[in-house]
């Protein structure tokens, strides 16, 4: 079976149209993200934005092969918000995505059932107003090697109509090159088996 080598994110953020319940409010948001890092400080915007909210609830999955995720339900009940808001992101099948859900309390309590499905709803939502778009997976090369070398390189390069992404031409040449993941081992040994030509693979 061949190995799928794509996958389903969004380019730039969004903001789902507003679902009340009883009073309280929900607004959901997403933004595309590559790191963990990128978590806090987009939900800090989000806090002095709606700064008399009570809840920034959210979930993230970064990934494609390694999947790291987390669900948080920043101060409702157990279960109530992170999840399903996490389950939104893998109904949809999307990663590289955070999804906070901000909730002004209108007065009356809507149980755990109804949190559930207003901080579901709220992400679904945000999703349905997002651009979602389907990228490659793809494995970064940089390739080193001599001046004299440089037109054996240049010719596979055009050859199999590959993606500089970067380039260094100093003492020596480093050619930096972005490869579908399906792709990756044959355009590998295409340049690992000329003389004195390196290619080594970049560590995401």
């Amino acid at each position: 079976m061949e190995k799928k080598d794509t996958y389903r994110t969004i380019n730039t953020p969004a903001e789902g149209e507003l679902f009340k319940d009883r009073g309280s409010k929900f607004y959901g948001y997403t933004f595309p993200i590559k790191h963990e890092d990128d978590v806090k400080p987009l939900i800090d915007i989000l806090r002095k934005k709606h700064n008399s909210a009570r809840h920034f609830c959210y979930a993230y999955q970064i990934g494609t092969d390694t999947i790291k995720y987390r669900a948080n339900d920043d101060g409702e009940p157990s279960n109530s918000a992170g999840p399903p808001i996490y389950g939104q992101i893998q109904s949809y099948n999307v990663t590289n995505i955070l999804i906070v859900v901000v909730r002004y309390f209108g007065g009356t309590k809507l149980g755990v059932g109804g949190l559930i499905n207003a901080n579901r709803t709220g992400a679904q939502l945000a999703l349905d107003a997002s651009n979602i778009v389907e990228k490659t997976i793809n494995i970064d090369y940089v390739i080193t090697f001599d001046y004299k070398n440089m037109n054996k390189v240049m010719r596979i390069i055009k050859e199999k109509n590959l993606t500089i992404t970067n380039q260094v031409l100093e003492l020596d040449c480093n050619v930096f090159i972005s490869v579908r993941k399906k792709e990756a081992t044959q355009i590998f040994n295409a340049f690992n088996i000329i003389y004195e030509v390196n290619i080594k693979e970049i560590e995401a």
